[in-house]
């Protein structure tokens, strides 16, 4: 009887333990499906790492289509984003839409105190960039801007050991190389590229998609200090293919004592995300093609170069994290993410489309 007892009280501590672990999981609502990195939340939601609580999108064909992929109910779906909060009372809304939609979202989600993560950019216009850091202080909630590749083991490192004193000390260059051979040549999705490829809806096409992520990078290293010049050239390589927004652009940051050389491209013959930092001591490389390749981070100096061990990271992912913050309190600290770092990256690339567009430098 002993023993039998033993067994049940085993097996109730087991299920307590369970659903202390369930209510730790995030619980979301998702704000459109068009953007393709949403299939990675719809596998980690199918995979139990996270609760999806709602999926707001008015396109019928691409919700049966997510819906067959990824075994999910009809009770989930709803036309749009306030029907689907009118029951709900998730820890986050997580956007997947175009930067254009990214606005509409918020305004909906802060009200209800409902914080929000966007796919980056933040918005691709200062002026939406302000309207929701004002929502943002009105209602005290959050908004996060995800970066995926920033993820990379390799380049959460790099970041960490350039701000590391007697590493770097004083940085004086930054060049990165991020994009791939093209959104039609990789296979996005039509919902994707069709606002992909819109000025309208994403605000240029490489130098949106990829330039956003060497100007984050950027602001990081310099410590959140704005360049004080900023100068783009946009190329038109395929205009067959991309008629209506660049495939190729280069983006220059002037600071007084450093440069920020950002190459981002639909152009590359393979898919690339790599970055180089020189500073007067050190020189550090960070690369991950594809998020899946052996990651590497090399530190030069006069004497030596050799392959630096890399750490592994506290956070493997954006849900990691924020699971941590929203539902753990785990400190917010990532910057990266910050509502504050993203306005200033909105305001350089609002400066580096104006350069490119009037051909001349742009003075902050």
């Amino acid at each position: 009887m002993r023993y039998l007892k033993t067994i049940v009280l085993y097996f109730l501590f087991m299920g307590v333990q369970q659903i202390s672990h369930a209510q730790q999981k995030l619980k979301v609502v998702i704000a459109g499906l068009t953007h393709d990195h949403v299939d990675r939340i719809l596998r980690k939601g199918m995979n139990g790492e996270i609760i999806i609580l709602g999926i707001a999108e008015s396109n019928r064909q691409l919700c049966e289509q997510k819906k067959a992929s990824y075994h999910l109910p009809d009770s989930i779906f709803y036309d749009d984003l306030t029907t689907a909060l009118k029951n709900k009372k998730p820890d986050l809304v997580m956007v997947y839409n175009s930067p254009v939609e990214h606005l509409a979202a918020v305004e909906i989600s802060l009200p209800l105190h409902v914080p929000v993560m966007v796919e980056k950019p933040l918005c691709f216009s200062y002026t939406v960039a302000e309207r929701i850091k004002m929502l943002s202080e009105k209602y005290n909630t959050r908004v996060f801007t995800n970066y995926p590749s920033l993820w990379y083991t390799s380049f959460m490192e790099l970041i960490k050991r350039a701000n590391v004193k007697g590493v770097m000390d004083t940085i004086t260059k930054m060049a990165m190389h991020g994009g791939h051979r093209g959104p039609a040549e990789i296979g996005c999705s039509k919902y994707f590229s069709q606002w992909l490829t819109d000025p309208e809806k994403n605000g240029g096409g490489a130098i949106t998609d990829f330039g956003c992520y060497g100007v984050c990078i950027m602001t990081e290293l310099m410590k959140e200090k704005m360049p004080n010049t900023v100068f783009a050239t946009v190329r038109h390589l395929k205009p067959n293919i991309y008629p209506n927004v660049d495939d190729d652009a280069s983006i220059i940051l002037e600071y007084a004592d450093a440069t920020g050389i950002i190459e981002a491209s639909w152009s590359w013959p393979y898919t690339i995300m790599d970055a180089e930092v020189y500073g007067k001591n050190a020189y550090l490389h960070a690369s991950e093609m594809n998020g899946t390749d052996p990651v590497s981070l090399r530190s030069k100096n006069e004497k030596e170069s050799k392959l630096e061990v890399i750490t592994e990271p506290q956070f493997k992912d954006e849900v990691e994290y924020l699971t941590a913050v929203l539902k753990n309190g785990a400190p917010d600290n990532n910057r990266l993410m910050s509502l504050e770092r993203n306005m200033k990256v909105v305001k350089i690339l609002d400066a580096a489309r104006q350069s490119a567009k009037e051909k001349k430098r742009i003075v902050l």
